[in-house]
């Protein structure tokens, strides 16, 4: 398969809280991404696609409507190149392997659902179907204004990162080789008003972008009347068309192969994968990946996406703990290793920096690393460059 590893772009000075909101168009071509847009429907219409959740080099992440079992998913739309292919097979066979040992779903490890291929004018794309869950644990550590959490809260977390590691490790012989916060997700939304499961989030539906129906997945809907139904159908069919203007109008200043890339409807949360950049106020304003990771959305400052100080707090105290560990797009066997190239900077351990062997342990040093993350709120280790050597060095 090769190193599965390439190095993310940072698309901005290394004092800014930014990173590029979008994966551009210039890999919207033969063998790259595929051109998804909201409404577009995939495995013979059963997944429809509701809004983007993120994006990576190897791929696009959306969140889509499981329309058969009436679910939320989270459905990853890797790129077409066979280099691209033959990686997200390896993907699917390790996925598969996880969720084969854990049927009563009491491992910590996020569940692979579905996946099958799709044509597209840019050609044949894998698509893997995740169980849709909620914020990642760095956008857990911004609500704590990058100052920690309590100790015991630390100890919650750390319980079921551990339980997936032990199953990972010990029942499956797997490495998952780039643990940081960003790949270890919350069951649920920090806000539960931005979880679409339980806001009444408007369902769009297939093929009619200027279309949306509210489908509350708890039933609430019986308690509307018919006028309030009215109501909104009529309000959230203007704002579709709203969107289906903008999304036009960008389109039309782009190349027609590449305008699929874009889409303005983006979720502040990261499902699958994910890396952000800190701001400049911590000491981890230049943090980037070298893993294919979905780029986190979330760009604006901590106050004014999170509302104040004591909301976050409040909001802190009630969110449930309960977590999973995602992206196994990088991940290895002990016995059958890709690359000896692994780990975010920050959470790489010693003996992959000397270049030496490396097992399950290399997990354990990026968990210690991430548990130091949670009780201060900043990263244990922070690499620069320097004039005469790089980052890694």
């Amino acid at each position: 398969m090769g190193n599965k590893k390439e190095e993310e772009e940072w698309s901005g000075s290394e004092s800014s809280d930014y990173t590029s909101e979008d994966e551009g168009t210039e890999d919207y071509r033969r063998g790259g991404y595929h051109a998804v847009r909201i409404g577009d429907t995939f495995k013979n219409g059963r997944y429809v696609v509701q809004s983007k959740l993120g994006w990576g080099h190897f791929s696009t992440v959306w969140l889509a409507w499981d329309t058969q079992l009436s679910r939320y998913v989270a459905l990853k739309v890797q790129k077409s190149a066979k280099h691209y292919t033959e990686a997200a097979m390896d993907e699917i066979t390790i996925l598969q392997q996880i969720a084969d040992g854990d049927k009563e779903d009491k491992k910590c490890v996020v569940k692979l659902l579905d996946h099958f291929k799709h044509s597209g004018p840019n050609g044949q794309h894998v698509c893997m179907v995740f169980e849709y869950l909620g914020d990642n644990l760095l956008t857990l550590i911004k609500y704590s204004d990058y100052r920690g959490m309590p100790i015991h809260r630390v100890k919650e977390i750390c319980f079921h990162i551990l339980a997936g590691l032990d199953y990972l490790h010990r029942e499956l012989s797997i490495i998952h080789t780039d643990l940081k916060p960003e790949n270890i997700l919350l069951l649920s939304m920090i806000d539960q008003s931005k979880d679409p499961r339980k806001a009444g989030t408007p369902l769009v539906l297939p093929n009619n972008k200027d279309k949306m129906l509210l489908d509350s997945l708890n039933s609430t809907n019986g308690d509307l009347s018919r006028n309030q139904k009215k109501k909104i159908r009529r309000k959230a069919k203007r704002a579709a068309q709203g969107c289906v203007e903008k999304e036009l109008s960008a389109a039309a200043s782009m190349d027609p192969e590449t305008s699929g890339a874009a889409e303005s409807s983006l979720s502040e949360y990261t499902n699958v994968d994910s890396i952000e950049e800190r701001p400049a106020c911590s000491s981890n304003a230049n943090r980037l990946s070298d893993a294919d990771t979905t780029k986190d959305t979330d760009q604006a400052s901590v106050g004014n996406k999170r509302g104040s100080r004591s909301t976050r707090r409040k909001l802190l105290a009630s969110v449930d703990l309960k977590c999973k560990l995602v992206d196994f797009g990088n991940a290895c066997w002990t016995y059958k290793q890709f690359t000896n190239d692994i780990q975010t900077r920050q959470y790489r351990c010693p003996e992959v920096i000397l270049g030496s062997k490396y097992s399950t342990s290399a997990d354990l040093w990026s968990f210690a690393c991430i548990c130091f993350e949670l009780a201060t709120g900043d990263v244990l280790f922070d690499p620069h460059s320097g004039d005469n050597f790089d980052r890694d060095e």
